[in-house]
Protein backbone atom coordinates (compact mmCIF):
# COMPACT_ATOMS: atom_id res chain seq x y z
CA UNK A 1 0.00 0.00 0.00
CA UNK A 2 1.24 3.50 -0.72
CA UNK A 3 2.69 5.43 2.19
CA UNK A 4 -0.04 7.51 3.87
CA UNK A 5 1.07 10.57 5.80
CA UNK A 6 -0.94 12.17 8.59
CA UNK A 7 -1.93 14.99 6.24
CA UNK A 8 -3.13 12.57 3.60
CA UNK A 9 -5.33 10.72 6.02
CA UNK A 10 -7.47 13.85 6.28
CA UNK A 11 -9.12 15.82 9.06
CA UNK A 12 -11.70 13.19 9.92
CA UNK A 13 -9.12 10.47 10.48
CA UNK A 14 -6.96 12.79 12.57
CA UNK A 15 -9.95 13.47 14.80
CA UNK A 16 -10.50 9.73 15.21
CA UNK A 17 -6.88 9.21 16.13
CA UNK A 18 -6.92 12.05 18.64
CA UNK A 19 -9.94 10.49 20.32
CA UNK A 20 -7.79 7.50 21.26
CA UNK A 21 -6.00 9.58 23.87
CA UNK A 22 -9.27 10.23 25.71
CA UNK A 23 -9.68 6.73 27.11
CA UNK A 24 -13.13 6.05 28.58
CA UNK A 25 -13.52 5.47 32.29
CA UNK A 26 -14.64 2.04 33.51
CA UNK A 27 -18.24 0.98 32.97
CA UNK A 28 -20.77 1.19 35.79
CA UNK A 29 -20.41 -2.13 37.65
CA UNK A 30 -23.81 -1.78 39.29
CA UNK A 31 -25.85 -2.56 36.19
CA UNK A 32 -23.26 -3.47 33.54
CA UNK A 33 -25.46 -1.47 31.16
CA UNK A 34 -23.94 1.97 31.69
CA UNK A 35 -20.78 2.32 29.60
CA UNK A 36 -18.53 5.33 29.17
CA UNK A 37 -17.39 5.87 25.58
CA UNK A 38 -14.95 8.55 24.45
CA UNK A 39 -17.93 10.69 23.36
CA UNK A 40 -20.12 10.19 26.41
CA UNK A 41 -21.93 7.63 28.55
CA UNK A 42 -24.49 5.23 27.06
CA UNK A 43 -27.07 3.10 28.80
CA UNK A 44 -28.12 -0.12 27.12
CA UNK A 45 -30.77 -2.77 27.69
CA UNK A 46 -30.80 -6.38 28.84
CA UNK A 47 -32.46 -8.80 26.40
CA UNK A 48 -34.45 -11.92 27.23
CA UNK A 49 -31.35 -14.12 26.82
CA UNK A 50 -29.46 -11.97 29.32
CA UNK A 51 -27.35 -10.48 26.52
CA UNK A 52 -26.66 -6.77 26.98
CA UNK A 53 -27.30 -4.49 24.00
CA UNK A 54 -26.79 -0.87 23.01
CA UNK A 55 -28.75 0.27 19.94
CA UNK A 56 -28.23 3.46 17.97
CA UNK A 57 -24.83 4.48 19.33
CA UNK A 58 -23.46 7.38 17.23
CA UNK A 59 -19.98 6.79 15.85
CA UNK A 60 -19.76 9.83 13.54
CA UNK A 61 -21.42 13.19 13.10
CA UNK A 62 -24.63 13.22 11.01
CA UNK A 63 -23.48 13.47 7.35
CA UNK A 64 -26.01 16.16 6.45
CA UNK A 65 -25.85 19.67 5.01
CA UNK A 66 -22.26 20.59 4.23
CA UNK A 67 -21.14 17.15 5.51
CA UNK A 68 -23.02 15.36 2.72
CA UNK A 69 -20.36 13.65 0.57
CA UNK A 70 -17.59 14.20 3.06
CA UNK A 71 -15.52 11.77 5.09
CA UNK A 72 -17.17 10.93 8.42
CA UNK A 73 -16.44 13.48 11.11
CA UNK A 74 -16.00 13.02 14.85
CA UNK A 75 -19.31 12.79 16.70
CA UNK A 76 -20.03 15.67 19.05
CA UNK A 77 -19.59 14.65 22.68
CA UNK A 78 -22.62 14.77 24.97
CA UNK A 79 -23.20 15.32 28.66
CA UNK A 80 -25.14 12.95 30.87
CA UNK A 81 -26.20 9.45 29.84
CA UNK A 82 -27.51 8.68 26.36
CA UNK A 83 -30.23 6.01 26.33
CA UNK A 84 -29.42 3.55 23.55
CA UNK A 85 -32.48 1.33 23.55
CA UNK A 86 -33.84 2.06 20.05
CA UNK A 87 -32.42 1.44 16.60
CA UNK A 88 -31.44 4.56 14.66
CA UNK A 89 -32.83 5.17 11.15
CA UNK A 90 -31.36 3.28 8.23
CA UNK A 91 -29.35 5.26 5.71
CA UNK A 92 -31.33 6.67 2.75
CA UNK A 93 -32.32 3.93 0.30
CA UNK A 94 -35.21 2.46 -1.69
CA UNK A 95 -37.52 0.41 0.54
CA UNK A 96 -38.53 -3.22 0.18
CA UNK A 97 -41.96 -4.49 -0.84
CA UNK A 98 -43.89 -5.98 2.07
CA UNK A 99 -44.28 -9.51 0.67
CA UNK A 100 -40.66 -10.02 -0.41
CA UNK A 101 -38.63 -12.86 1.03
CA UNK A 102 -36.47 -10.61 3.19
CA UNK A 103 -38.86 -8.09 4.71
CA UNK A 104 -38.63 -7.26 8.39
CA UNK A 105 -41.19 -4.51 8.86
CA UNK A 106 -41.41 -0.82 8.09
CA UNK A 107 -38.10 1.03 7.81
CA UNK A 108 -37.28 4.53 8.93
CA UNK A 109 -34.66 6.15 6.71
CA UNK A 110 -32.62 9.31 7.11
CA UNK A 111 -29.38 10.94 6.07
CA UNK A 112 -28.63 11.09 9.80
CA UNK A 113 -27.75 7.41 10.01
CA UNK A 114 -24.17 6.86 11.19
CA UNK A 115 -24.91 4.73 14.23
CA UNK A 116 -23.93 1.25 15.34
CA UNK A 117 -25.37 -1.48 17.52
CA UNK A 118 -23.48 -3.48 20.14
CA UNK A 119 -24.42 -6.85 21.66
CA UNK A 120 -22.28 -8.17 24.53
CA UNK A 121 -22.42 -11.30 26.71
CA UNK A 122 -24.64 -11.15 29.78
CA UNK A 123 -21.72 -10.59 32.13
CA UNK A 124 -18.51 -8.62 31.66
CA UNK A 125 -15.42 -10.77 31.16
CA UNK A 126 -13.51 -12.06 34.14
CA UNK A 127 -10.66 -10.02 35.54
CA UNK A 128 -7.77 -10.00 33.05
CA UNK A 129 -9.85 -11.51 30.23
CA UNK A 130 -11.63 -10.04 27.20
CA UNK A 131 -14.14 -11.18 24.60
CA UNK A 132 -13.28 -11.40 20.89
CA UNK A 133 -15.09 -8.89 18.69
CA UNK A 134 -17.11 -9.52 15.51
CA UNK A 135 -18.05 -6.52 13.37
CA UNK A 136 -20.86 -7.17 10.88
CA UNK A 137 -21.00 -5.23 7.61
CA UNK A 138 -24.32 -5.60 5.81
CA UNK A 139 -24.87 -6.31 2.13
CA UNK A 140 -27.23 -4.89 -0.45
CA UNK A 141 -25.23 -4.12 -3.56
CA UNK A 142 -23.92 -0.90 -1.96
CA UNK A 143 -27.36 0.62 -2.63
CA UNK A 144 -29.56 -0.81 0.13
CA UNK A 145 -29.06 -2.53 3.48
CA UNK A 146 -29.22 -2.00 7.22
CA UNK A 147 -27.32 -2.73 10.40
CA UNK A 148 -30.70 -2.96 12.16
CA UNK A 149 -32.15 -5.89 10.21
CA UNK A 150 -33.18 -8.80 12.47
CA UNK A 151 -31.42 -11.19 10.10
CA UNK A 152 -28.13 -9.53 11.12
CA UNK A 153 -28.83 -9.38 14.85
CA UNK A 154 -25.99 -10.22 17.22
CA UNK A 155 -27.83 -11.57 20.23
CA UNK A 156 -27.09 -15.24 19.64
CA UNK A 157 -23.39 -14.82 18.87
CA UNK A 158 -23.04 -12.57 21.91
CA UNK A 159 -24.64 -15.30 24.02
CA UNK A 160 -21.83 -17.58 22.81
CA UNK A 161 -19.12 -15.25 24.05
CA UNK A 162 -18.31 -12.49 21.56
CA UNK A 163 -18.96 -8.76 21.46
CA UNK A 164 -20.87 -8.23 18.22
CA UNK A 165 -21.10 -4.86 16.48
CA UNK A 166 -23.31 -3.95 13.52
CA UNK A 167 -22.08 -0.83 11.70
CA UNK A 168 -24.17 1.39 9.43
CA UNK A 169 -22.73 3.06 6.35
CA UNK A 170 -24.02 5.35 3.62
CA UNK A 171 -25.27 3.59 0.49
CA UNK A 172 -26.18 4.56 -3.05
CA UNK A 173 -25.15 7.93 -4.45
CA UNK A 174 -25.12 9.43 -0.95
CA UNK A 175 -22.45 6.91 0.01
CA UNK A 176 -20.37 6.49 -3.12
CA UNK A 177 -20.64 9.61 -5.29
CA UNK A 178 -17.43 10.77 -6.91
CA UNK A 179 -17.35 14.22 -8.51
CA UNK A 180 -14.63 16.58 -9.75
CA UNK A 181 -15.59 19.27 -7.22
CA UNK A 182 -15.55 16.72 -4.40
CA UNK A 183 -12.09 15.60 -5.50
CA UNK A 184 -10.89 19.21 -5.54
CA UNK A 185 -12.19 20.01 -2.05
CA UNK A 186 -11.09 16.73 -0.43
CA UNK A 187 -7.47 17.60 0.33
CA UNK A 188 -6.45 14.10 -0.80
CA UNK A 189 -7.27 14.37 -4.55
CA UNK A 190 -9.99 11.75 -4.25
CA UNK A 191 -13.74 11.41 -3.89
CA UNK A 192 -16.32 8.66 -3.55
CA UNK A 193 -16.09 5.67 -1.19
CA UNK A 194 -17.76 7.54 1.69
CA UNK A 195 -19.58 4.34 2.63
CA UNK A 196 -16.25 2.54 3.00
CA UNK A 197 -14.92 5.44 5.05
CA UNK A 198 -17.98 5.07 7.30
CA UNK A 199 -17.08 1.42 7.82
CA UNK A 200 -13.51 2.40 8.70
CA UNK A 201 -14.81 5.06 11.10
CA UNK A 202 -16.94 2.37 12.73
CA UNK A 203 -13.86 0.17 13.12
CA UNK A 204 -11.95 3.11 14.61
CA UNK A 205 -14.80 3.55 17.09
CA UNK A 206 -14.46 -0.12 17.97
CA UNK A 207 -10.73 0.30 18.55
CA UNK A 208 -11.32 3.31 20.80
CA UNK A 209 -14.33 2.04 22.75
CA UNK A 210 -14.90 -1.70 22.62
CA UNK A 211 -12.82 -2.46 25.71
CA UNK A 212 -15.46 -0.65 27.78
CA UNK A 213 -17.98 -3.25 26.55
CA UNK A 214 -15.67 -6.15 27.41
CA UNK A 215 -14.27 -6.57 23.89
CA UNK A 216 -10.66 -6.99 22.85
CA UNK A 217 -9.61 -4.26 20.37
CA UNK A 218 -6.71 -6.48 19.27
CA UNK A 219 -9.07 -9.33 18.23
CA UNK A 220 -11.50 -7.75 15.79
CA UNK A 221 -12.93 -9.97 13.06
CA UNK A 222 -14.82 -8.18 10.32
CA UNK A 223 -17.61 -10.19 8.73
CA UNK A 224 -20.03 -9.52 5.90
CA UNK A 225 -22.13 -10.99 3.12
CA UNK A 226 -22.62 -9.95 -0.53
CA UNK A 227 -21.62 -6.26 -0.75
CA UNK A 228 -20.70 -6.62 2.93
CA UNK A 229 -18.29 -9.39 1.97
CA UNK A 230 -16.82 -7.26 -0.81
CA UNK A 231 -16.45 -4.50 1.79
CA UNK A 232 -14.56 -6.90 4.04
CA UNK A 233 -12.16 -7.60 1.17
CA UNK A 234 -11.73 -3.86 0.56
CA UNK A 235 -11.04 -3.26 4.24
CA UNK A 236 -8.41 -6.00 4.19
CA UNK A 237 -6.63 -3.85 1.59
CA UNK A 238 -7.34 -0.22 2.48
CA UNK A 239 -4.40 1.76 3.88
CA UNK A 240 -6.88 3.63 6.09
CA UNK A 241 -7.84 0.43 7.96
CA UNK A 242 -4.35 -0.27 9.25
CA UNK A 243 -4.40 -1.79 12.73
CA UNK A 244 -8.18 -2.22 12.73
CA UNK A 245 -8.57 -5.67 11.13
CA UNK A 246 -7.34 -8.92 12.72
CA UNK A 247 -9.46 -11.51 10.89
CA UNK A 248 -11.91 -11.51 7.97
CA UNK A 249 -15.01 -13.52 7.12
CA UNK A 250 -16.48 -13.07 3.64
CA UNK A 251 -19.69 -14.66 2.38
CA UNK A 252 -20.57 -14.50 -1.31
CA UNK A 253 -18.86 -11.35 -2.49
CA UNK A 254 -15.33 -10.38 -3.52
CA UNK A 255 -13.95 -7.60 -5.75
CA UNK A 256 -11.77 -9.82 -7.93
CA UNK A 257 -11.98 -10.39 -11.68
CA UNK A 258 -15.15 -9.02 -13.30
CA UNK A 259 -16.15 -7.23 -10.10
CA UNK A 260 -12.96 -5.17 -9.92
CA UNK A 261 -14.03 -1.54 -9.38
CA UNK A 262 -13.63 1.30 -11.83
CA UNK A 263 -11.32 4.28 -11.37
CA UNK A 264 -11.75 7.82 -10.12
CA UNK A 265 -12.29 9.38 -13.56
CA UNK A 266 -15.11 6.97 -14.35
CA UNK A 267 -16.64 7.68 -10.94
CA UNK A 268 -16.41 11.43 -11.49
CA UNK A 269 -18.14 11.05 -14.84
CA UNK A 270 -20.98 9.22 -13.09
CA UNK A 271 -21.15 12.06 -10.58
CA UNK A 272 -21.50 14.63 -13.34
CA UNK A 273 -24.31 12.59 -14.87
CA UNK A 274 -26.12 12.63 -11.53
CA UNK A 275 -25.61 16.40 -11.34
CA UNK A 276 -27.28 16.73 -14.75
CA UNK A 277 -30.14 14.45 -13.71
CA UNK A 278 -30.67 16.61 -10.61
CA UNK A 279 -30.58 19.78 -12.75
CA UNK A 280 -28.02 21.20 -10.35
CA UNK A 281 -25.49 23.81 -11.43
CA UNK A 282 -22.70 22.73 -9.11
CA UNK A 283 -21.81 20.70 -6.02
CA UNK A 284 -23.28 23.26 -3.64
CA UNK A 285 -26.61 22.98 -5.42
CA UNK A 286 -26.41 19.17 -5.27
CA UNK A 287 -26.00 19.39 -1.50
CA UNK A 288 -29.22 21.39 -1.36
CA UNK A 289 -31.25 18.71 -3.18
CA UNK A 290 -33.50 16.76 -0.77
CA UNK A 291 -32.20 13.21 -0.23
CA UNK A 292 -35.33 11.55 -1.62
CA UNK A 293 -34.72 13.30 -4.95
CA UNK A 294 -31.16 12.02 -4.98
CA UNK A 295 -32.57 8.50 -4.55
CA UNK A 296 -34.94 9.02 -7.47
CA UNK A 297 -32.16 10.24 -9.76
CA UNK A 298 -29.37 7.80 -8.85
CA UNK A 299 -28.60 4.88 -11.11
CA UNK A 300 -26.57 2.64 -8.83
CA UNK A 301 -23.31 3.28 -7.00
CA UNK A 302 -20.34 1.26 -5.80
CA UNK A 303 -16.75 1.67 -4.61
CA UNK A 304 -14.03 2.91 -6.96
CA UNK A 305 -10.25 2.90 -6.94
CA UNK A 306 -9.85 6.47 -5.75
CA UNK A 307 -6.17 6.40 -4.76
CA UNK A 308 -7.03 7.16 -1.13
CA UNK A 309 -9.34 4.55 0.37
CA UNK A 310 -8.53 2.02 -2.36
CA UNK A 311 -5.16 2.33 -4.09
CA UNK A 312 -5.29 -0.47 -6.68
CA UNK A 313 -7.32 -3.49 -7.74
CA UNK A 314 -7.60 -6.38 -5.30
CA UNK A 315 -5.48 -8.61 -7.53
CA UNK A 316 -2.76 -5.95 -7.64
CA UNK A 317 -2.81 -5.30 -3.89
CA UNK A 318 -2.49 -9.00 -3.07
CA UNK A 319 0.16 -9.57 -5.74
CA UNK A 320 2.22 -6.83 -4.08
CA UNK A 321 1.61 -8.48 -0.67
CA UNK A 322 0.09 -5.25 0.61
CA UNK A 323 -3.08 -6.75 2.08
CA UNK A 324 -3.43 -7.22 5.82
CA UNK A 325 -2.11 -10.74 6.34
CA UNK A 326 -4.78 -11.99 8.74
CA UNK A 327 -6.78 -15.25 8.98
CA UNK A 328 -9.43 -15.55 6.27
CA UNK A 329 -12.71 -17.52 6.23
CA UNK A 330 -14.66 -17.25 2.97
CA UNK A 331 -17.19 -19.11 0.84
CA UNK A 332 -20.39 -19.08 -1.16
CA UNK A 333 -23.70 -20.87 -1.68
CA UNK A 334 -24.69 -23.44 -4.26
CA UNK A 335 -27.52 -21.61 -6.01
CA UNK A 336 -26.40 -18.02 -6.40
CA UNK A 337 -24.87 -16.18 -9.33
CA UNK A 338 -24.61 -12.69 -10.78
CA UNK A 339 -24.58 -13.54 -14.49
CA UNK A 340 -27.58 -12.98 -16.77
CA UNK A 341 -26.99 -16.43 -18.24
CA UNK A 342 -28.29 -17.96 -15.00
CA UNK A 343 -31.85 -17.11 -16.00
CA UNK A 344 -31.85 -19.25 -19.15
CA UNK A 345 -34.75 -21.75 -19.23
CA UNK A 346 -34.62 -23.38 -22.67
CA UNK A 347 -31.74 -24.65 -24.79
CA UNK A 348 -31.96 -21.97 -27.48
CA UNK A 349 -31.89 -19.20 -24.87
CA UNK A 350 -28.94 -20.84 -23.12
CA UNK A 351 -26.88 -21.08 -26.28
CA UNK A 352 -27.78 -17.53 -27.29
CA UNK A 353 -26.68 -16.25 -23.89
CA UNK A 354 -23.42 -18.20 -24.19
CA UNK A 355 -22.77 -16.62 -27.58
CA UNK A 356 -23.37 -13.11 -26.24
CA UNK A 357 -21.22 -13.64 -23.16
CA UNK A 358 -18.37 -15.68 -24.60
CA UNK A 359 -18.33 -15.10 -28.36
CA UNK A 360 -16.01 -17.54 -30.10
CA UNK A 361 -15.41 -19.31 -26.76
CA UNK A 362 -19.09 -20.19 -26.32
CA UNK A 363 -18.56 -23.77 -27.45
CA UNK A 364 -15.72 -24.28 -24.98
CA UNK A 365 -17.85 -23.02 -22.11
CA UNK A 366 -20.85 -25.11 -23.19
CA UNK A 367 -18.63 -28.19 -23.16
CA UNK A 368 -17.87 -27.44 -19.49
CA UNK A 369 -21.53 -26.83 -18.63
CA UNK A 370 -23.43 -28.96 -21.15
CA UNK A 371 -27.20 -29.13 -21.62
CA UNK A 372 -28.59 -31.57 -24.15
CA UNK A 373 -32.19 -30.44 -23.89
CA UNK A 374 -34.48 -27.91 -22.23
CA UNK A 375 -34.79 -30.01 -19.09
CA UNK A 376 -31.03 -29.79 -18.44
CA UNK A 377 -30.69 -26.06 -19.07
CA UNK A 378 -31.65 -24.71 -15.64
CA UNK A 379 -29.01 -26.72 -13.76
CA UNK A 380 -26.26 -26.02 -16.29
CA UNK A 381 -27.03 -22.30 -16.46
CA UNK A 382 -27.21 -21.96 -12.69
CA UNK A 383 -23.89 -23.74 -12.17
CA UNK A 384 -22.19 -21.58 -14.79
CA UNK A 385 -23.67 -18.39 -13.35
CA UNK A 386 -22.40 -19.34 -9.90
CA UNK A 387 -18.94 -20.56 -10.89
CA UNK A 388 -18.20 -17.68 -13.27
CA UNK A 389 -19.05 -15.04 -10.70
CA UNK A 390 -19.12 -15.75 -6.96
CA UNK A 391 -17.44 -19.15 -7.12
CA UNK A 392 -14.55 -17.76 -9.11
CA UNK A 393 -14.32 -14.56 -7.06
CA UNK A 394 -14.19 -16.36 -3.72
CA UNK A 395 -11.71 -18.84 -5.16
CA UNK A 396 -9.52 -15.93 -6.31
CA UNK A 397 -9.62 -14.45 -2.81
CA UNK A 398 -8.53 -17.76 -1.27
CA UNK A 399 -5.80 -18.27 -3.87
CA UNK A 400 -4.49 -14.73 -3.48
CA UNK A 401 -4.26 -15.05 0.29
CA UNK A 402 -2.53 -18.43 0.05
CA UNK A 403 -0.02 -17.18 -2.54
CA UNK A 404 0.72 -13.82 -0.97
CA UNK A 405 0.19 -14.26 2.77
CA UNK A 406 1.19 -16.47 5.65
CA UNK A 407 -2.05 -16.41 7.68
CA UNK A 408 -4.35 -19.40 7.06
CA UNK A 409 -7.50 -19.42 4.97
CA UNK A 410 -10.60 -21.58 5.36
CA UNK A 411 -13.26 -22.03 2.68
CA UNK A 412 -16.89 -23.15 2.84
CA UNK A 413 -19.70 -24.15 0.49
CA UNK A 414 -23.30 -23.85 1.67
CA UNK A 415 -25.91 -25.98 -0.13
CA UNK A 416 -28.68 -26.36 2.43
CA UNK A 417 -32.13 -25.26 1.20
CA UNK A 418 -34.46 -23.57 3.65
CA UNK A 419 -37.43 -25.38 5.18
CA UNK A 420 -40.48 -23.43 3.93
CA UNK A 421 -44.04 -23.58 5.19
CA UNK A 422 -46.42 -25.19 2.67
CA UNK A 423 -47.97 -22.71 0.26
CA UNK A 424 -45.76 -19.73 1.10
CA UNK A 425 -45.00 -17.49 -1.90
CA UNK A 426 -42.75 -14.51 -2.61
CA UNK A 427 -42.51 -12.22 -5.66
CA UNK A 428 -38.70 -12.49 -5.66
CA UNK A 429 -38.11 -16.15 -4.84
CA UNK A 430 -39.68 -19.51 -5.68
CA UNK A 431 -39.29 -21.84 -2.69
CA UNK A 432 -39.51 -24.88 -4.99
CA UNK A 433 -36.44 -23.88 -7.00
CA UNK A 434 -34.53 -21.37 -4.84
CA UNK A 435 -32.15 -23.91 -3.33
CA UNK A 436 -29.37 -22.33 -1.27
CA UNK A 437 -29.98 -18.85 -2.64
CA UNK A 438 -27.85 -15.73 -2.17
CA UNK A 439 -28.03 -14.94 1.58
CA UNK A 440 -29.52 -18.34 2.50
CA UNK A 441 -26.54 -19.11 4.74
CA UNK A 442 -26.65 -15.93 6.85
CA UNK A 443 -29.35 -17.02 9.35
CA UNK A 444 -27.34 -20.17 10.03
CA UNK A 445 -24.06 -18.35 10.70
CA UNK A 446 -25.77 -15.83 13.00
CA UNK A 447 -28.48 -18.13 14.45
CA UNK A 448 -31.18 -15.73 13.26
CA UNK A 449 -33.46 -18.33 11.68
CA UNK A 450 -36.58 -16.87 13.27
CA UNK A 451 -35.92 -13.47 11.71
CA UNK A 452 -37.49 -14.90 8.56
CA UNK A 453 -40.69 -15.50 10.53
CA UNK A 454 -40.68 -12.11 12.26
CA UNK A 455 -43.34 -10.46 10.08
CA UNK A 456 -45.22 -13.45 8.70
CA UNK A 457 -44.66 -17.21 9.02
CA UNK A 458 -42.56 -18.40 6.07
CA UNK A 459 -40.19 -21.08 7.41
CA UNK A 460 -40.82 -24.39 9.15
CA UNK A 461 -37.39 -24.80 10.66
CA UNK A 462 -36.48 -28.31 11.76
CA UNK A 463 -34.34 -29.58 14.60
CA UNK A 464 -31.70 -30.40 11.98
CA UNK A 465 -31.78 -26.77 10.78
CA UNK A 466 -31.28 -25.54 14.32
CA UNK A 467 -28.46 -28.02 14.90
CA UNK A 468 -26.74 -26.83 11.72
CA UNK A 469 -27.08 -23.20 12.85
CA UNK A 470 -25.49 -24.11 16.19
CA UNK A 471 -22.58 -25.78 14.44
CA UNK A 472 -21.99 -23.00 11.93
CA UNK A 473 -22.23 -20.23 14.51
CA UNK A 474 -19.78 -22.10 16.75
CA UNK A 475 -17.31 -22.06 13.87
CA UNK A 476 -17.63 -18.27 13.68
CA UNK A 477 -17.09 -17.87 17.42
CA UNK A 478 -14.04 -20.17 17.31
CA UNK A 479 -12.62 -18.20 14.39
CA UNK A 480 -13.15 -14.90 16.19
CA UNK A 481 -11.35 -16.27 19.25
CA UNK A 482 -8.38 -17.95 17.60
CA UNK A 483 -8.33 -17.39 13.82
CA UNK A 484 -9.31 -21.06 13.39
CA UNK A 485 -12.96 -22.16 12.94
CA UNK A 486 -12.28 -25.48 14.64
CA UNK A 487 -12.68 -26.01 18.36
CA UNK A 488 -9.52 -26.57 20.38
CA UNK A 489 -7.93 -29.85 19.36
CA UNK A 490 -10.24 -30.33 16.37
CA UNK A 491 -9.07 -30.25 12.75
CA UNK A 492 -12.25 -31.22 10.92
CA UNK A 493 -12.26 -28.03 8.85
CA UNK A 494 -9.02 -28.11 6.83
CA UNK A 495 -6.95 -25.09 5.95
CA UNK A 496 -7.29 -24.01 2.35
CA UNK A 497 -4.43 -25.24 0.15
CA UNK A 498 -4.23 -24.37 -3.57
CA UNK A 499 -3.09 -27.86 -4.55
CA UNK A 500 -6.09 -29.63 -2.98
CA UNK A 501 -8.69 -26.89 -2.45
CA UNK A 502 -10.70 -28.71 0.20
CA UNK A 503 -13.67 -26.88 1.69
CA UNK A 504 -16.19 -27.45 4.46
CA UNK A 505 -19.59 -28.15 2.94
CA UNK A 506 -22.77 -27.36 4.86
CA UNK A 507 -25.70 -29.15 3.26
CA UNK A 508 -27.80 -31.99 4.62
CA UNK A 509 -24.78 -32.52 6.86
CA UNK A 510 -21.34 -31.00 7.33
CA UNK A 511 -18.51 -32.68 5.46
CA UNK A 512 -15.22 -31.86 3.75
CA UNK A 513 -15.35 -31.87 -0.08
CA UNK A 514 -13.34 -30.62 -3.03
CA UNK A 515 -14.04 -27.04 -4.13
CA UNK A 516 -17.11 -27.42 -6.41
CA UNK A 517 -16.11 -27.63 -10.08
CA UNK A 518 -12.53 -26.66 -9.25
CA UNK A 519 -11.32 -28.22 -12.51
CA UNK A 520 -13.47 -25.77 -14.48
CA UNK A 521 -12.43 -22.61 -12.67
CA UNK A 522 -9.10 -22.26 -14.43
CA UNK A 523 -10.88 -22.24 -17.79
CA UNK A 524 -13.38 -19.67 -16.54
CA UNK A 525 -10.57 -17.55 -15.10
CA UNK A 526 -8.83 -17.53 -18.48
CA UNK A 527 -12.08 -16.96 -20.38
CA UNK A 528 -13.89 -13.97 -18.91
CA UNK A 529 -17.34 -13.17 -20.30
CA UNK A 530 -17.58 -10.60 -23.08
CA UNK A 531 -19.07 -8.17 -22.18
CA UNK A 532 -18.58 -8.47 -18.40
CA UNK A 533 -21.42 -10.14 -16.55
CA UNK A 534 -24.00 -7.67 -15.22
CA UNK A 535 -23.72 -6.84 -11.53
CA UNK A 536 -27.31 -7.85 -10.80
CA UNK A 537 -28.35 -11.27 -9.64
CA UNK A 538 -30.41 -13.40 -11.97
CA UNK A 539 -33.64 -14.38 -10.21
CA UNK A 540 -31.94 -14.09 -6.83
CA UNK A 541 -32.69 -11.73 -3.94
CA UNK A 542 -29.83 -9.44 -2.93
CA UNK A 543 -28.96 -8.54 0.63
Amino acid sequence: MKQITAAAIGLASLLWLSACSAAPSPSDPASNLNVATVSGAVEGVKLATGVRAWFGVPFAAPPVGDLRWKAPQLVKAWDGVRHTDQFAPDCMQPLRVRNTNHWYGAQTISEDCLYLNVWAPAEPPKEGETYPVVVWIFGGGFNIGSANTPLYGGEQLAAKGVVYVGVAYRVGALGFLAHPELTAESGVDASGNYGLMDQIAGLQWVKNNIAAFGGDPSRVTIMGQSAGSASVAYLQQSPLAKGLVHGVVGMSGAPFGVLSPGDLKAGEADGLRLQTALKATNLAAMRDVPPDRVLQAQSGSRPIIDGHVLTASSDQVFAAKQQYDVPVLIGFTSDEGFAAIGGAKILNDYRSALAVAYGADAGKIEALYPAKNDAEVAAAARSLARDSTLGLQMNSWARNQAANGTAPSYAFYFSRAHSYLPGVTFPDLDPATAGAYHTADVPFWLVTLEALNSQRPTRAWTDDDRAMAERMSNHIVNFARTGNPNATGDSAWPKYAPDTERVMSFGASAQVIDWPNRDRLQVLRATPPRPPAPATASARPRD
